[in-house]
């Protein structure tokens, strides 16, 4: 009897320790008589900046989504490290916990991981930044609100182009999925163009001195950097050191790479569906408001989750789903068929017009932004 009273003891300890775990990590966590919205993402380490982002946007869209009246949402976030490992498991936890529709992973590791499984179970999900091509393709339920990795990678050839630039280099991450998906989209279109450059590489063993790189470069017009903020920053500031005058141009990942080289006077471009600084009416009432919750200027990876929850509300208004006691199988198929429709567009903060094919690609126009 004292074995089986210890027993329900621990029991209950757990699912005690697992609600506060469940609402610490990230989001308010899942409501009773609302849709609830998971999605993983890395909340600490050193893409903390991203998932961060993506966890107040998608929060600041709850908020005023509930706000309206009607139809009611929830939203929950797990940390997963930008790891595929946690965001599996994170997954096997939302999916128990009641999770309905998501925004699948913030990163492209992660996010095939967790799309992988969500289709499996039928759950539709669109990523608001893994960018990557195996977290969509051949994945019936698994969307994207960001560009490809292959579409900015030819974009990036074609500014260079337009650019005429008599020096070109380009370095990339050859262990990252979202780096080199980019940088072989580049590799491609620069040929096509036939245009020449010098190229280098690194990888996640080799990631914070970039002397070598760097001396190779330094000589460069412009450098292509396709790879994430943290590292970028590492770089540029190592070819400066190195006397380079080069114009540093990455993509989406740059975003939040503006503090760290706010002493760097070298032009710094990226190529993103969202600018701050925009005078637009509906991307300054979504700066202000976020501004005002969270005391920051949003990056693009907030404007895009935020975007991604009024997506799924607006296909969930369009398909005629009111009723919170459905299955993530039965809503799935239902935003599958209003999303895809001929009929079925988004005006959003990262874009107008915002259309979605069967294949989950987004297609929308680009923006460049440039610091320096």
């Amino acid at each position: 009897m004292k074995k089986t009273l210890a027993k329900i003891f621990c029991l209950v300890l757990a699912v005690c320790m697992l609600v506060p775990c469940l609402t610490a990590c990230g989001g308010d966590g899942f409501k009773a008589d609302t849709f609830k919205i998971g999605a993983t993402g890395p909340l600490t380490g050193e893409a903390a900046s991203y998932g961060t982002s993506v966890k107040q946007g998608a929060q600041l869209a709850v908020k005023h989504l509930n706000e309206k009246g009607g139809v009611q949402f929830s939203f929950q976030i797990l940390d997963d490290k930008a790891g595929a490992e946690d965001a599996g498991t994170n997954y096997d936890t939302l999916a128990d916990a009641g999770m309905q529709l998501s925004l699948g992973g913030v990163t492209s590791g992660s996010g095939e991981a967790f799309a992988k499984k969500a289709n499996a179970d039928k759950l539709f999900c669109m990523t608001p930044s893994g960018s990557a091509d195996p977290v969509i393709t051949g994945l019936k339920y698994s969307f994207r609100l960001c560009f490809g990795d292959p579409d900015q990678g030819a974009l990036a050839a074609e500014e260079i182009k337009a650019g005429n630039f008599a020096k070109v280099g380009a370095i990339y991450d050859a262990s990252d999925s979202y780096s080199s998906g980019i940088y072989e989209a580049f590799k491609t279109k620069m040929a096509d163009l036939g245009i020449e450059y010098n190229e280098q590489k690194f990888d996640a063993e080799n990631k914070v001195d970039f002397s070598t790189q760097a001396e190779a470069l330094k000589d460069c017009d412009i450098i292509f950097m396709p790879f994430y903020y943290t590292e970028a920053s590492l770089f540029i500031k190592k070819a400066v050191e190195k006397s380079s005058d080069a114009v540093f141009f990455g993509c989406d990942g740059f975003d939040g790479i503006a503090e760290l080289v706010a002493d760097v006077e070298n032009t710094i471009k990226y190529i993103t569906p969202f600018d701050a600084a925009s005078t637009e009416a509906n991307v300054k009432a979504f700066v202000d408001a976020y501004k005002a919750e969270y005391g920051k200027t949003p990056d693009q990876f907030a404007a895009d989750a935020y975007d991604v929850v009024m997506v799924l509300a607006a296909a969930l208004e369009k398909a005629g789903v009111t009723d919170y006691t459905l299955t993530a199988e039965v809503i799935g198929d239902k935003l599958f068929e209003a999303i895809t429709a001929a009929d079925f567009s988004y005006d959003g903060l990262t874009g107008n017009d915002m259309t979605w094919g069967e294949d989950g690609k987004c297609t929308k126009a680009p923006k460049i932004v440039t610091l320096g």
